[in-house]
């Protein structure tokens, strides 16, 4: 079993089993969402930490879409809007706050990320989500929260963040690291995007290889080699992916591996969206 330093982002199911029986118990979110699956509040309605409150990705983690070109698809939240919904979940200045997904933490990155570019002092991730809680046979429960009266007012910007020409120049001159899946990177498919590729310099690191099979992170040790090997720690790494979801779950990464990094919210959906912006394609050996 692996256990968390204290200032890890990330937190076990028996070091969260032991937090919630605390004098000041964290709250949680469940963060269940896949690009184009089943709506997380299914699988949050069967079955769920007890005490957790469901946050629809979609809805409280971004704003709506604007035209294409112009914020990709999921752009960060309104932070008035964000800090209201946040609140109605209990969230509080005081209380730590420990969120989760189904197992892979790809959605629960990016609600870590957003509370802490809004400020929130202390945010975790269930590492290997609901299905590492399961297996460590704890409880769940049915019973949905009433909507709670937290505190929490968002001071955003306390991560960095970049935008497209910002992106443009940590290719050219320091690291992009690429979070999508190879095949995207590389423009062999493109089953979103309106054009397929990588922002010219970037360097391909598909998020998937930071977690082991059982959707829990790779030890710090491996990340930071794995990071290493591609130039952070050397260079300032900066993130992207295809909406800035997946980028997240790099930074959370990057952070377990003690390297900083700043996203690039709008990703490959708002620069593929964008005809000024060159497109870079890898050419498969023949």
């Amino acid at each position: 079993m692996s256990t968390h330093h204290d200032d890890s982002p990330l937190v076990s199911a028996a070091e969260l089993r032991e937090a919630l029986a605390s004098a000041n118990p964290p709250v949680l979110l469940d963060v269940r969402w896949q690009l184009g699956g089943p709506p997380g509040i299914e699988e949050y309605t069967a079955g769920h930490l007890p005490g957790a409150h469901f946050v629809p990705l979609d809805t409280d983690l971004a704003a709506p879409a604007g035209p294409p070109g112009r914020g990709g698809r999921h752009p960060l939240p309104d932070p008035e809007e964000f800090g209201a919904a946040l609140r109605r979940l209990g969230v509080s200045a005081d209380r730590p706050v420990v969120v989760y997904d189904g197992a892979t933490s790809l959605a629960a990155a990016r609600a870590w990320w957003l509370l802490r570019w809004a400020g929130h002092p202390h945010v975790r991730v269930l590492d290997g989500g609901y299905a590492a809680w399961r297996e460590a046979g704890l409880p769940v429960s049915t019973e949905v929260p009433s909507a709670a009266d937290g505190d929490f007012k968002p001071v955003p910007g306390q991560l960095p963040v970049t935008d497209a020409d910002g992106a443009a120049a940590w290719a050219r001159e320091a690291l992009l690291l690429d979070a999508r899946a190879g095949e995207r990177y590389r423009g062999e498919s493109e089953p979103i995007d309106p054009r397929a590729g990588h922002i010219p310099g970037a360097v391909s690191a598909p998020t998937t290889e930071n977690v082991g099979p059982d959707g829990r992170f790779r030890p710090a040790a491996e990340l930071a080699a794995r990071f290493r090997a591609l130039g952070a720690g050397e260079r300032e790494t900066a993130v992207y992916c295809g909406s800035g979801v997946t980028a997240a779950h790099q930074i959370l990464a990057l952070t377990v591996a003690g390297l900083p990094a700043t996203l690039y919210p709008g990703s490959w959906s708002e620069w593929s969206s964008d005809g000024t912006r060159p497109v870079a394609v890898t050419d498969q050996p023949g």
